[in-house]
């Protein structure tokens, strides 16, 4: 990503960034810190399963780079770190976000997601006061619920979330922008649909399924694989959230998008495709690892995102194609072994 030179001189001294140890946080680490280094990141992560110090082990000693390990939802962790670092934006990444382990146990999702989002508005809330600040909450798709066999998400579709996940993110949402018109808290939000890419915990179903592909092991598909899921590349991704932070409107919600539906089975029959091709193995090898299982509790049968909101007011529109996007994603993770071990031990 590169930055527009028109934005120097309006960039904060000291970005919190939730949770950056995380997939999506971390890419937009990797991104920002060796191209701005004016701003000082402070990472502030818990380090739960999810999350993986040696992705961002590019950045340990870069000056402008600092880490805290610290818990969102205790309120004395939160109030400490704005005290001592005195952000003047906080990207908020930070949440639980595995629809599986929401309904398996859906406390820490309310915990982190909602009780830690709260803390942080709060201590956003006593102590900007000025301008130059910005609190830009990270959101999902989900939050709306399930599409049928046409339309689209978009800034103005009514939340019907499905999963303890979505309820919680939905819960985060509406205290994010309730702050925003109660106190004037500058708040931007985004919901973007799937995200895939480098860096993603193992428990997701692209890296699962890269995995268990390589590995000759079953590939579990819920139900038919009929659930169409909108696919979204974490560079795009991050590229839309800096437009927003440097270009957008407080108070304002926009949705990302990749433009790119897929049936979970298709998107499988693609993935074993790349695999074998990348592991010389014969073409349709794969295919014959496909299984089906019962589907899951509340699954949404489609995501689609709206995207014309902000590619009309910020100029974003995804660049990476489905298939170039998967082919780099299958790449990294057929040589990164390391990675991959240290995030299957945190698990």
């Amino acid at each position: 990503m590169q930055l527009a030179s028109d934005l120097v001189d309006r960039l904060p001294g000291v970005i919190l960034v939730t949770g950056g140890s995380g997939f999506i946080g971390s890419a937009f680490l990797l991104s920002l810190v060796p191209q701005l280094p004016g701003v000082r990141f402070v990472n502030a992560d818990r380090l739960t399963y999810a999350a993986n110090p040696l992705s961002l082990q590019s950045l340990e000693g870069n000056p402008n780079y600092a880490f805290r390990l610290l818990d969102i939802a205790e309120p004395m962790d939160v109030e400490r770190v704005f005290e001592e670092e005195r952000p003047d934006w906080v990207v908020h990444f930070a949440a639980e976000s595995h629809v599986d382990r929401s309904i398996l146990g859906p406390a820490e999702f309310v915990r982190t997601n909602v009780v830690g989002t709260f803390n942080l508005l709060e201590a956003a809330r006593k102590r900007w006061a000025s301008s130059g600040h910005l609190f830009h909450h990270i959101s999902t798709d989900e939050v709306f619920g399930s599409l049928g066999e046409t339309g689209k998400f978009s800034e103005t579709t009514p939340y019907d979330p499905s999963s303890p996940y979505s309820a919680s993110k939905a819960a985060s949402d509406h205290l994010a922008m309730a702050y925003h018109r109660t106190y004037g808290l500058p708040v931007r939000i985004t919901n973007c649909s799937n995200n895939y890419g480098p860096r993603q915990n193992p428990e997701k179903m692209i890296p699962t399924m890269i995995l268990a592909a390589a590995d000759g092991r079953a590939l579990p598909v819920y139900g038919e694989g009929k659930n169409v899921r909108d696919w979204l590349y974490v560079d795009d991704h991050i590229d839309a959230i800096w437009q927003v932070a440097t270009r957008g409107r407080n108070g304002e919600t926009y949705c990302v998008g990749g433009d790119c539906e897929r049936t979970n089975l298709d998107l499988v029959r693609a993935l074993c495709g790349v695999v074998d091709r990348r592991l010389g193995r014969p073409e349709g090898a794969g295919l014959k690892q496909i299984t089906f299982v019962p589907d899951r509790p509340g699954h949404d049968f489609r995501y689609a995102i709206d995207t014309s909101k902000i590619e009309r007011e910020l100029g974003w529109k995804a660049m990476h194609s489905f298939e170039r996007g998967l082919d780099a994603t299958v790449a990294w993770y057929l040589r990164n072994p390391e990675w991959i071990a240290s995030a299957r031990a945190r698990a």
